[in-house]
């Protein structure tokens, strides 16, 4: 069984249990299973191999933890009040198959039951403490959430690129950096070797972000699964906005090269493994 295979059998053992709405439930497994590439929860998974961890139980519930925060986000941030998408993944979104109650409360149970499953793995207390606690900065008001509220509040309106990073540094970046720092609380890694998690979190964030910003712009339905150009339909300010896409493909390439610069000093401070993620990585790269 791949990594992407054991995610999802632990959210469908998740919710598997008896549950209180069957509803509710299939809402809920209609999003989390709807094909996502489980970045986030794989950049965790590698960045322990790397620190030479053999992977357990525990370390792929934090993992999918980390995926229901991110699809209960998603399906919030297609609803009519939000970005109002019809698709996502190439189907249609969880308001549009249920209903917009039904899609409000999958993604609250998808924002609340990660902590529920994190206190309950098999990890050293003070681990899972620390990990729980950096989730929910990551995620909340802090984090992805704080970010999504800036960016409802910059649509129309002219903003600086140092606005738009902070936008995006928040709404993807901070849920993208987190992987990283709870591989390496769970590694036992230092102060300073978190501190260089966190940072490469954020480059990645960055990179993710201008990623989407370009292939809005470029990419077609089929390619992106989702509806292209919302970004511009909004009036938002994106990257190819403010900067054309020349120079938002250069913040791409160069995020991903501080990125992969890091990871190799890592390697030889701190003997880290960096192979599987540096391909990771590299797979986000586009070409103009």
């Amino acid at each position: 069984m791949d990594k992407r295979e054991k995610i999802a059998t632990v959210l469908s053992s998740f919710y598997d249990q008896e549950q209180v709405s069957p509803r509710l439930q299939e809402a809920i497994l209609y999003s989390v299973h709807a094909g996502g590439k489980r970045i986030r929860p794989l950049i965790l998974l590698e960045t322990l191999e790397g620190f030479g961890i053999e992977l357990q139980e525990a370390h792929y519930q934090v993992a999918a933890a980390l995926e229901m925060i991110h699809t209960g986000s998603l399906i919030h941030d297609d609803l009519p009040a939000m970005d109002d998408d019809d698709y996502r993944r190439g189907r249609l979104t969880n308001h549009k198959q249920f209903d917009e109650a039904t899609a409000i409360l999958a993604g609250d149970s998808l924002f609340l039951d990660p902590y529920g499953l994190i206190a309950q793995v098999d990890l050293r207390p003070d681990l899972a403490l620390r990990v729980i606690a950096e989730l929910s900065q990551a995620s909340g008001t802090l984090g992805m959430v704080g970010g999504q509220m800036l960016d409802i509040e910059g649509e129309e309106q002219d903003l600086t690129l140092e606005q738009v990073y902070a936008i995006h540094s928040h709404k993807t970046g901070k849920l993208l950096a987190f992987p990283f720092k709870a591989a390496g609380i769970m590694a036992e890694q230092d102060s300073e070797t978190l501190d260089k998690l966190e940072e490469v979190g954020l480059l990645v964030g960055t990179a993710f972000q201008v990623r989407d910003d370009i292939l809005d712009v470029t990419a077609s339905f089929e390619d992106l699964g989702k509806t292209p150009q919302k970004d511009l339909a909004a009036e938002k300010a994106t990257y190819p906005s403010l900067l054309g896409l020349e120079q938002s493909y250069t913040i791409l390439n160069d995020s991903l090269d501080k990125a992969r610069a890091i990871f190799r000093q890592l390697e030889a401070d701190k003997g880290f493994k960096p192979e599987k993620i540096i391909e990771i990585l590299e797979r986000l790269r586009l070409h103009a």
